[in-house]
């Protein structure tokens, strides 16, 4: 059996008066998600519990078929396995994002998508100018940065995801409890140091957001996690993303982790290469997972234009490429589904289910409909706790 797992990052959401009351995938042209839908079963999955903050480290590691009440650590722990950031069970890691903070308002949560070479300048730049003891800087994605602690401080801490408090005071969210003012004066120097940077000089004279300073969050230890082959006995798996993120659990699976040239976290991704590379990626392994975040980073922009064509694009040239490549298999199944829903009218991730669609053998067809929310939701296949859906999708009819 092959399987193929096709992630459009933050695709659900709700309708918009933009678009005439339709949801974004519901006024995309996506005949490929729809033939999914059709020719398989179509239903919701809750992939964020109580509890949790709504985002890609809680919501795709239920859907993976890990429960985050157990596994989840924080998000930025999940970035470091990324990173082969060797770390102690004593260790705390934070996510470090660059972002732009303009009179206290949070109005960017990356730094107008900054390029990783501008990123790593200023990372740079920052942990040069601090020289914290224990402390240590490391650089990522575009905004998405980490800083690791190695020391005997104890942190308590509340911290807000950048990306869920835009256009709102930053006072009213900066991290609260025991070591938050470690994590204050960091986040204040930063800004002292780049407030007139080089390159946020020529940000600002490109018309672009500048990196005002850096947001800590998403704190946590090294997590202990199963591999996948010892949980659900698929022997070998493969991710393709463009964030670390998806690549930590990877690593923490025991997946391998395969490389798109020009595959990126926004619009600008090489859209019609990953899709190749997933469909080539299904001759080595038994299941391959392909990831495309473009949607959930124009969702944050409430950019709708760029939502609907990034929804289709992955339709076009992921979804339609690997579904025929997988029925050239004597058994196979697909499975398409967001991550969580995003929201452009909120710019922020949602918390209601996700709507997937599985198809491939031994799946059998009831009431098809078209892919979108609305028909998902009304299926009357509804997986409350998010984790099981892994075992639904390789072994489920």
């Amino acid at each position: 059996m092959k399987y193929a797992i096709i992630i459009p990052d933050g695709a659900a959401d709700e309708p918009l008066k933009e678009l005439n009351g339709k949801t974004p995938l519901e006024a995309a042209h996506t005949p490929n998600m729809d033939r999914v839908s059709l020719e398989g079963r179509l239903g919701i999955a809750r992939t964020v519990p109580d509890g949790f903050e709504s985002g890609s480290d809680v919501a795709t590691m239920c859907l993976l078929g890990y429960d985050p009440k157990i596994y989840h650590t924080g998000r930025a722990p999940l970035e470091a396995a990324a990173q082969h950031i060797p770390l102690s069970p004593t260790d705390w890691v934070f996510r470090c994002n660059l972002v732009t903070v303009t009179n206290g308002i949070m109005k960017d949560h990356s730094a107008g998508g900054i390029t990783d070479a501008e990123a790593k300048r200023l990372i740079t730049d920052l942990s040069n100018h601090l020289k914290l003891p224990g402390f240590e800087f490391h650089t990522g994605v575009s905004y998405r940065n980490l800083l690791v602690y190695r020391g005997k401080e104890d942190f308590e801490l509340t911290t807000r995801p950048p990306h869920e408090i835009p256009e709102e005071p930053i006072a009213n969210h900066l991290p609260k409890g025991k070591g938050n003012e470690i994590l204050r004066r960091i986040m204040d120097e930063s800004a002292k140091l780049l407030a007139n940077h080089e390159i946020n000089r020529a940000r600002k004279a490109a018309g672009k957001n500048p990196a005002s300073q850096v947001w800590l969050w998403g704190q946590g230890h090294a997590p202990n996690m199963p591999k996948f082959k010892d949980k659900f006995h698929i022997n070998t798996g493969c991710m393709i993303t463009g964030v670390d993120l998806l690549r930590g659990l990877a690593v923490l699976l025991g997946w391998d982790i395969h490389e798109v040239q020009g595959m990126t976290s926004f619009h600008d991704t090489n859209y019609a290469g990953q899709g190749i590379e997933t469909a080539k990626m299904l001759d080595k392994y038994d299941l391959v997972f392909s990831h495309i975040e473009a949607p959930d980073e124009a969702s944050h922009q409430a950019d709708w234009k760029t939502k609907v064509q990034a929804i289709e694009h992955i339709d076009k040239f992921v979804v339609g490429p690997v579904l025929e490549k997988l029925k050239t298999f004597p058994e196979w199944r697909i499975l398409v589904m967001p991550d969580h829903p995003t929201n452009i009218a909120t710019r922020k991730h949602g918390y209601a289910p996700s709507p997937f669609a599985i198809a491939g053998s031994n799946v059998n067809p009831v009431n098809p409909q078209t892919y979108n929310e609305r028909h998902a939701t009304e299926a009357g296949l509804n997986i409350q706790k998010g984790h099981d859906l892994m075992e639904y999708f390789l072994r489920g009819k």
